[in-house]
């Protein structure tokens, strides 16, 4: 049987290189020679055929892919909708329902259990939306695509080799149009990568097990130089004429505290910046007259996880609020 698929792969995927053929295959053929490839990589044939069974060129996931919103919203518009009142009460009850795993979990991984739930709550609204999509189909969509084809194509054999190890079954493979899954969004590498076992039964279930939700977040985390003896950072007030160019995320960027309290940058009440010896830095989002804040490493790595100072400012806000009130 194995010989007959191989035979099969190898015809369609050389049909590709004939003149006939010179412009963009068809989606068929495409998924065709995915198969071939997946097969040379090691992935089983069986498995092939039920990953890619009767899967379709989605268009819905190419839009998304291409329309970006039209209209941006400030921090003072955003955070209020990404960070909603009913949200922070339901962080602060899962936080309490949850929290031994989470203590358990963060003293492993060396993350406070806080930013693992504000993770979860912004990424997915604690699993609430993990999206819907076939995995393998919209990856292959958005491969065919061709807008950004060696990513995807990537994806898609991260995500076959997911499938091979066992974490999860092809029907229940799961996630955003952009192929993001389970309840912390993590594309199929990223999973690859970080995804953890945090109940110890021998899997990395982001869909349906909370404990390895957890864990795969701090994973990442950790990797990305987190470190649980501070925080994220804080807003803050700047004075007036401050210099723009110390704005931003470079490492030439950084300053002491000490030396942001010395350029008149204060807390938001104005009092003294904390007299602790870390390193940050200043950004300010939106405009010179948008919010300004101070952020520290954590905050780092908060945007190695999501290039978006939108999406790290939220997850930071939720956080504190879990914290504080």
């Amino acid at each position: 049987m194995r010989k007959r698929l191989v035979g099969i792969f190898i015809g369609a995927a050389l049909s590709l290189s004939a003149p006939a053929m010179a412009e963009k295959p068809s989606f068929e053929s495409y998924v065709a020679e995915l198969k071939l490839e997946g097969l040379n990589k090691g992935i089983d044939a069986a498995l092939l055929d039920s990953a890619f069974d009767g899967i379709r060129y989605r268009e819905r996931a190419v839009k998304a892919d291409r329309n970006q919103p039209e209209k941006r919203l400030t921090l003072d518009e955003y955070i209020p909708r990404a960070v909603p009142d009913w949200k922070v009460k339901k962080a602060r009850r899962l936080y309490d329902e949850h929290y031994d795993d989470l203590k358990r979990i963060g003293d492993i991984y060396g993350v406070q259990p806080r930013f693992l739930v504000a993770l979860w709550g912004v990424e997915s609204n604690f699993g609430a939306f993990t999206g819907k999509y076939d995995v393998v189909e919209a990856l292959t969509t958005l491969a065919y695509d061709g807008r950004r084809e060696a990513f995807f194509r990537g994806e898609v054999f991260s995500a076959l080799s997911i499938l091979q190890e066992g974490h999860i079954g092809v029907d229940s493979m799961k996630g955003s149009w952009a192929g993001a899954m389970g309840q912390c969004q993590f594309m199929p590498s990223s999973f690859l990568s970080f995804a953890a076992d945090g109940n110890n039964d021998g899997k990395k279930d982001i869909w349906n097990s909370k404990p390895d939700v957890f864990a795969s977040s701090a994973n990442y985390l950790k990797n990305a130089g987190w470190d649980d003896g501070y925080t994220w950072g804080r807003q803050v007030v700047l004075p007036k004429g401050l210099n723009s160019q110390l704005l931003g995320l470079g490492q030439d960027k950084a300053k002491s505290l000490a030396e942001w309290q010395s350029l008149g940058v204060r807390t938001m009440n104005k009092s003294a910046l904390p007299d602790v010896d870390i390193n940050a830095w200043l950004i300010q989002p939106d405009d010179e007259y948008g919010r300004a804040y101070l952020v520290y490493g954590n905050y780092q790595s908060l945007m190695r996880w999501n290039r978006s100072h939108y999406f790290a400012i939220a997850v930071s806000h939720l956080a504190d609020r879990i914290k504080f009130g």
